[in-house]
């Protein structure tokens, strides 16, 4: 059953009742669509030693490996989701799904990697290696250094046995259970 408003200014409580029912079915089913679209990111190298998905696997498994909490092992799985929409902005994608889910440091982190990994290669494309020193004085500088030295920059092993997405699942599904702030929660 779907309201019948053309216009949203036009609808009523009891559209709302029923809207906001079927947003609590869509909304439960997030985490499966977060991992259908993990499966995009197979077999696309990109000129990459491994495909985005193994880079993403990984980069949370040395998270884990590391003893990490799960929220960050799965800010770490995800980190690269956004390569597949948003090309040129990825880490924006990447923390906007996150956001709601996790801490402010590590949306922080997962917001601004891509130009903390520019550290690692920034010179090669014509841009300027030290561009994540205008955020030195940022209380999660030193956490996103941390993430790109010790998990996101080691993750291109193209002689790492294949990881299984299947693993990060139950993990993924625990974080991503209940958010933790909406834009619609005061």
């Amino acid at each position: 059953m779907n309201t019948q408003f053309k216009k949203m200014s036009e609808s009523t409580k009891e559209d709302w009742e029923l809207i906001r029912e079927q947003q609590a079915e869509f909304g439960a089913k997030l985490p499966d669509r977060i991992l259908d679209h993990m499966k995009l990111l197979s077999g696309d190298y990109g000129g990459f030693p491994v495909d985005r998905l193994q880079h993403s696997l990984q980069t949370a498994e040395l998270a884990a490996k590391d003893g990490r909490d799960e929220e960050y092992i799965i800010c770490a799985l995800l980190h690269d989701i956004g390569d597949s929409l948003g090309t040129t902005n990825h880490p924006d994608v990447a923390a906007a799904i996150l956001e709601p889910f996790v801490s402010e440091a590590n949306h922080w982190m997962i917001k601004h990697h891509g130009i903390f990994q520019g550290k690692n290669f920034f010179h090669h494309i014509g841009l300027d290696r030290d561009m994540r020193d205008q955020f030195k004085d940022h209380e999660f500088y030193d956490r996103t250094v941390e993430f790109i030295d010790k998990y996101d920059d080691l993750a291109f092993d193209n002689d790492h046995p294949p990881l299984e997405l299947e693993a990060f699942e139950p993990m993924l599904r625990r974080v991503f259970a209940t958010p933790k702030k909406s834009i619609y929660r005061k």
